[in-house]
């Protein structure tokens, strides 16, 4: 458990804003290998200079060292920051020292350690036989004085930045100007607090968060689904349009886990539209149908959809029932 909370606009603000606290006019210690980039050109290198920081990067970009930290230690040194790279991988020949060791060293110097951990995950998803991603539970764990992540992504709740762990930097934060700033606004904390207590009891957020449960449907129900599917646009009478189910892969997404594939099931549709001209209209339909394409086709993947989403994409087709070229 925490000591204490503070809650920002995305993970992004709480970034800068904890650095700009922690560390304006000094050095921060992180690993080459940990200078990402995510989504929406967020750069660790940019982000620690409009926080006012200096970059003390150390080790290579594929080895790092305890002693690469502990070497660039100094008298200007504020913060060792580590970064999780959620977005990417690298494999091989590599190594990073653990955010524990890194705690340890922290300690030994008297310095506070930072973790971004990016996508923030309280479950632990290779109980449920995927590959494991790094919770907050165990950062806040292994010691470290603050920790941020986003609220949303594999939270899954609305967008937000939070900043959790000790007392005595959660409000220094708390009082930078920066703060009311990058503040969320009041349905944003409401929408977090649902959230967030749907994890008091784990098969409840499970259940009800829709992130979570739509990445761990295993693939049966999957297929079912996409029969069904099939079924509805097969009673329409369009001559000219071919649908099946195929198997396909699909990504989390989100910042995190990047290399895992999730089997799923979709609807194939070939038809004498170009699969780019198809796309376009369901696009453009009330509400829009996104799909996407695979080998010339457009897919209408079912893992994302909602009991309710079926008769708005049967509704969709039912358009084409009107044009005579597509049922003669």
């Amino acid at each position: 458990q925490a000591e204490s909370a503070l809650v920002v606009n995305n993970n992004a603000a709480a970034v800068l804003i904890s650095l700009n606290t922690l560390a304006y006019g000094k050095e921060v210690i992180v690993s080459r290998g940990e200078l990402v980039e995510i989504g929406g050109s967020f750069r660790i290198p940019e982000v620690m200079k409009w926080a006012g920081c200096i970059l003390k990067e150390v080790g290579t970009t594929n080895k790092t060292h305890l002693f690469d930290y502990e070497n660039a230690i100094n008298e200007n040194t504020a913060l060792l920051l580590k970064v999780h790279r959620s977005n990417f991988e690298m494999i091989g020949f590599t190594k990073e020292v653990s955010i524990e060791d890194l705690v340890n060293l922290g300690k030994k110097f008297g310095l506070p350690v930072m973790k971004d951990l990016g996508s923030g995950c309280f479950i632990d998803f290779s109980k449920y036989g995927l590959k494991k991603e790094p919770t907050v539970q165990e950062v806040l764990k292994a010691g470290v004085d603050i920790v941020t992540f986003s609220g949303d992504k594999l939270l899954g709740g609305p967008q937000a930045g939070i900043i959790l762990e000790k007392k005595e930097f959660i409000e220094k934060i708390r009082k930078n100007p920066l703060n009311r700033a990058l503040r969320i606004d009041k349905l944003t904390l409401a929408g977090l607090e649902a959230t967030l207590r749907l994890y008091r009891d784990e098969n409840l957020a499970l259940e009800h968060i829709p992130v979570l449960k739509m990445i761990l449907t295993p693939k049966e129900p999957l297929k079912k689904r996409a029969k069904y599917l099939l079924k509805k646009l097969k009673k329409l009478k369009l001559k000219e349009f071919n649908f099946e189910v195929v198997e396909t892969i699909n990504k989390t997404g989100g910042g995190a886990l990047p290399t895992l594939d999730l089997i799923s099931y979709a609807v194939a549709v070939k038809s004498p539209l170009s699969p780019q001209n198809l796309q376009k209209i369901l696009r453009e339909n009330e509400p829009p149908i996104i799909t996407r394409i695979e080998e010339e086709r457009l897919l209408i993947d079912v893992r994302c959809l909602f009991d309710e989403d079926y008769k708005e994409i049967i509704s969709a087709f039912e358009k084409f029932e009107n044009d005579k070229k597509f049922t003669s």
